[in-house]
């Protein structure tokens, strides 16, 4: 067994986590003399003679090639801590995971892990949420951030789906083995990272580990970890969306929260945070002046650059002689209404183009 085997084989043992192992590290100064030193010094450094044995009966059974090729079956690349690729924020943390499993399109290239923003929320998203949800991420994407967000129903869902639709990239940090989609809804927004070059999905858990409640908040702390900052924009009172507000102000990073209808219980949440000390987010800019982060200087032919499909080239070749209704749009361009409409959201969404009122658009 190799050091980062080793690192690999304590990463799928369920009694010794991230701050135990590090523990371990320190004393024994490798992963894998750790691993293989006796019961006896293992005792000695107090991790309990329950725990220790449990550990002696899983080496004797553990696998490590198998598990390998499991690894390898699914496409699935291990970041032990002291690999160059290893987040350099998520390594900050008190916590950092033993190793980081990724999923992500072959031969894609490196995310910037320096420009990160977590965004954050309710899974019961309201058209409200929705709105701020994918407007501010739409923005923070044209300005260069990579978006970090959990693959969760409601806002998660939308973080990541705005991030894609403007040509941008995201991580989805999975409370699960990175081999298991969940929530299976959410496989268009898996694919989109692991197999098409829209990002990556990540994960701390082994291979095989189903979700559940207990390891949401392990998640959410490499959400924040992974992050210059979180952003909550919408959640109850209870959501778990502030854990990870909590996480990010214990790692010392920024935290941001969306205003919302003082009539909504989904606005409690990010109110109680801007009493507490969050900053108060009407747009993608006020998270870039906290940062210190200037805003970029944009081009027409930079910002069509980003089109993604013919019925984006089509609509801007219609606002390409002038500002013009929807309803001139339906009809110069022969698409269906509905087609149209989306649309004009996606090109509003990347910044391309603009509602000057009453559903006149033009390019920007």
């Amino acid at each position: 067994m190799t050091e980062r085997e080793a690192h690999i084989a304590f990463s799928v043992f369920p009694g010794i986590g991230p701050m135990r192992f590090s523990l371990l590290f320190d004393y024994f100064q490798s992963a894998l003399a750790a691993w293989i030193a006796p019961a006896s010094e293992l005792s000695s450094i107090h991790l309990g003679e329950t725990l220790v044995q449990k550990f002696i009966a899983f080496r004797k059974t553990f696998d490590i090639d198998d598990y390998l090729t499991d690894l390898s079956r699914h496409h699935v690349n291990v970041l032990i801590r002291n690999d160059d690729r290893y987040p350099r924020l998520l390594k900050e943390i008190s916590d950092a995971p033993i190793v980081l499993y990724v999923k992500s399109k072959p031969g894609m290239a490196k995310l910037d892990m320096d420009k990160t923003i977590a965004v954050v929320g309710t899974r019961n998203i309201t058209p409200y949420g929705n709105t701020v949800t994918r407007k501010i991420t739409a923005d923070l994407v044209q300005e260069g951030f990579t978006i970090v967000s959990g693959m969760a129903y409601g806002v998660d869902a939308a973080a990541h789906e705005a991030a894609i639709e403007c040509g941008g990239k995201t991580i989805a940090v999975l409370g699960c083995g990175i081999d298991i989609i969940a929530p299976p809804v959410n496989t268009h927004i898996y694919k989109k990272l692991s197999e098409e070059g829209c990002g990556a999905v990540v994960s701390e858990m082994p291979l095989g580990l189903r979700p559940n409640k207990g390891l949401f908040p392990s998640r959410n702390r490499i959400i924040s970890g992974l992050s210059r900052g979180v952003l909550v924009t919408e959640g109850a009172d209870d959501s778990g969306a502030l854990i990870t507000a909590r996480n990010a102000g214990e790692q010392g990073r920024d935290v941001f929260a969306v205003p919302g209808p003082i009539t909504s219980a989904l606005s409690k949440g990010p109110m109680f945070l801007l009493k507490n000390g969050a900053t108060l987010v009407t747009s993608a800019y006020d998270i870039m002046d906290t940062l210190g982060i200037i805003k970029k200087k944009k081009t027409t032919g930079n910002r069509l650059a980003v089109l993604t499909n013919s019925e984006e080239k089509t609509i801007i070749a219609c606002l390409s002689r002038g500002s013009a209704h929807v309803d001139e749009i339906v009809r110069t361009s022969h698409l269906a209404p509905s087609v149209v409409f989306s649309t004009l959201t996606v090109l509003e969404m990347k910044g391309i183009i603009k509602d000057i009122g009453e559903k006149v658009y033009e390019i920007v």
